[in-house]
């Protein structure tokens, strides 16, 4: 888990909702045969464990400024995430709770790690179903080692699996999430994404659609970010978050024309040995097509990390469950002038419909998006 949109979004939480059933009925062990409902208790026994152990380590930040023993770099950092935390709430009218006023350092890099797996000849991400939170597109660990160890299943079954190290943790506004060690060094830029992604999922959450909920997390993000330097950004930093965003657009463009290309192949009559062969020369060609980029613009390599690392179906599935339905949102959002509360009442509209419903609505804001931008330019 490395570098820009993509790997921010994979290091702030994809959410452990991995552990649902066991949130709806609280921390206390004592229910632990409650859970056993559940179909794998020692997972949602680590789960708990490991949510409580992060939990306990928290303090209120105030605490944490008022000690004389603070380090003056996390001093200056907890300062400008609790002006932060302030404008989400006033500016963008995410919920104003205690969620971000408090302070952990778990004391690794890593707050948990998430298995994503694909079938070989698929780009379908595998599911795993809890209760109270529906289906996700992932299975989170609080211990790399127990991640790992999964993975590995995943694999002597025939999966694509990729393992991701995540740096930050949301339980949907159940609790009170605190800031961790594992972020609080991330750029001004990202701090204020990091928060302002995370609280959008406490406004609109929609089981068994992750791309729906993080789409919108991310249109949150984006807005709010965009007005974060507007307001309080030096001319400067408002040109290095246009041209980020336009690196991040560029980068899931090149990686969505050869999700397509895998698609068309996974989708062909061909005979397994030539899909598997054919998916080895996408890769190569994705690569490649990399390395031109780079040439013209310098700046992309930032991604020289995602590219080093081995690629597989389930590594391209991920980066479409952040922004396969942004430009949709975008275009809601700008249909309201970009009033947040009309936004979010919208949105939540939306997400009472069937899924098939909101999937047409969606697509219908997109197109209408991608129209008005053409007209733009």
């Amino acid at each position: 888990m490395l570098l820009e949109d993509y790997f921010f979004a994979m290091r702030k939480n994809l959410m452990l909702k991995s552990f649902g059933c066991y949130l709806k009925s609280g921390l206390l062990l004592s229910q632990l045969a409650w859970m056993s409902a559940c179909s794998n208790l020692p997972y949602y026994a680590q789960a708990v464990n490991g949510h409580w152990e992060l939990m306990r380590r928290s303090q209120s930040i105030d605490t944490v400024l008022a000690d004389p023993a603070t380090d003056p770099k996390l001093r200056q950092a907890l300062g400008k995430v609790t002006e932060i935390r302030n404008f989400a709430s006033q500016e963008l009218k995410l919920p104003d709770n205690s969620s971000y006023t408090q302070y952990a350092d778990l004391q690794r890099p890593y707050v948990v790690w998430n298995v994503f797996a694909t079938p070989e000849l698929s780009l379908k991400l595998k599911e795993w179903c809890f209760l109270q939170v529906g289906c996700v597109k992932y299975r989170g660990f609080f211990s790399q080692t127990d991640a790992e160890r999964y993975a590995e299943e995943l694999r002597q079954q025939g999966f694509d699996v990729h393992v991701g190290g995540i740096r930050a943790y949301s339980t949907l506004g159940w609790f009170s999430d605190p800031v961790l060690n594992t972020f609080i060094d991330y750029s001004e830029m990202n701090l204020a994404r990091l928060i302002f992604h995370e609280l959008a999922h406490q406004v609109v959450y929609v089981q068994d659609d992750t791309t729906f909920n993080e789409s919108f997390a991310a249109a949150v993000e984006h807005e709010g970010v965009q007005r974060w330097f507007e307001r309080r950004g030096t001319t400067l930093e408002q040109a290095t978050l246009r041209n980020r965003q336009e690196r991040e657009s560029a980068f899931t463009t090149l990686v969505f024309k050869y999700r397509k290309e895998l698609q068309m192949l996974f989708q062909s009559e061909m005979g397994e040995l030539e899909k598997r062969a054919g998916k080895q020369r996408i890769f190569e060609a994705l690569r490649e097509e990399y390395q031109h980029l780079k040439k013209d613009k310098p700046d992309f390599a930032v991604y020289d990390a995602w590219f080093a690392q081995p690629l597989n179906n389930a590594v391209l599935a991920t980066v479409s469950i952040y922004t396969q339905l942004l430009p949709a949102f975008q275009a809601i959002l700008r249909q309201h002038d970009h009033d947040m509360e009309k936004f979010f009442i919208a949105v939540n509209e939306l997400s009472q419909l069937d899924k098939a419903e909101r999937g047409l609505r969606l697509q219908q804001a997109a197109e209408a998006q991608k129209q008005w931008m053409s007209a733009e330019r």
